[in-house]
């Protein structure tokens, strides 16, 4: 597995926290390490492209970026 970080936008309280970590727990295989304001941590399958990862956030109505 490797780690992505992520660098997410508009994230601005729990509630928002919850709701991305629902988001990227529901990409198969993608273990979500840490979720804080303004960022996430997840360990996905070496297979698994990071555009899956960010398009989940995206569909929970935030906008995220891979660190590199």
């Amino acid at each position: 597995m490797k780690e992505v970080t992520l660098r997410v936008d508009n994230m601005h309280c729990g509630a928002c926290v919850r709701r991305v970590t629902q988001a990227l727990g529901k990409v198969d295989g993608v273990r979500v390490d840490e979720v804080r304001i303004g960022a996430a941590r997840v360990k996905t399958p070496d297979d698994l492209p990071e555009s899956a990862i960010v398009n989940a956030v995206h569909q929970a109505g935030y906008s995220a970026v891979v660190e590199p």
